[in-house]
């Protein structure tokens, strides 16, 4: 069973669901068909998360559902990125930073929470290089739409995929930043704060664990 997520996610789910429902009535499948695979993708979290045995908090997968509705969704079938300059800034560069600050969580599982047995600078590089690999595997996807559906995600081309490859970087190099400071004990800015809250989640035993 999938584990009960953020009221903001399921908000989320039938939203999209009853925008692929009009469609359908309305034979607007192109619609249909972004919205269903937006809800693919926001499933893919919650799966990787079971496979792995990484247990993210509901959250984060609210906060990732968010950033995947607002890219694929909103982004293609509203065309908000032509409606507002900012918009694929904004969603690239917070998921950069979010994805750093995972990285580092990454980190921390691999070495079973001991954080004296890795060095922090190794650690950020690690969620650096973590965030901005989810960056470009998101570019791979939007030109695999684009080739396979005829969407058109990737806008300008290599400008556009090259462009949003810098502000990933940007990021991460932000919530990697983030993660560094919580690896050397430094918890006193809002990232490192955030960074340590979601190794507490990730890393907390379930109730009915046992020992």
């Amino acid at each position: 069973m999938i584990e009960r997520q953020h009221p903001i996610t399921y908000a989320v789910w039938s939203l999209l669901l009853l925008v692929a429902s009009w469609g359908v009535f309305e034979a607007q499948w192109s619609l249909v068909f972004i919205a269903l695979i937006t809800v693919t993708l926001t499933l893919i979290p919650i799966l990787s998360s079971r496979w792995t045995g990484v247990r993210l908090p509901a959250g984060f997968i609210a906060a990732v559902t968010i950033f995947i509705t607002a890219t694929v969704f909103l982004g293609e079938a509203f065309d908000f990125y032509e409606r507002l300059w900012w918009w694929d800034l904004a969603a690239h560069s917070g998921s950069a930073v979010g994805f750093g600050m995972v990285g580092t969580v990454l980190v921390v599982v691999l070495v079973r929470g001991d954080k004296l047995a890795l060095s922090p600078a190794l650690g950020a590089l690690f969620a650096f290089s973590f965030a901005l690999a989810i960056g470009a595997l998101w570019e791979m996807f939007e030109y695999g739409m684009d080739q396979i559906f005829g969407l058109n995600m990737q806008k300008s081309g290599l400008d556009d995929t090259m462009g949003d490859l810098m502000v990933d970087a940007a990021g991460a190099a932000v919530g990697a930043t983030a993660g560094y400071y919580y690896l050397r004990g430094w918890t006193d800015g809002r990232l490192s704060r955030a960074v340590a809250q979601l190794v507490e989640a990730v890393t907390r035993k379930p109730p009915n664990s046992g020992r």
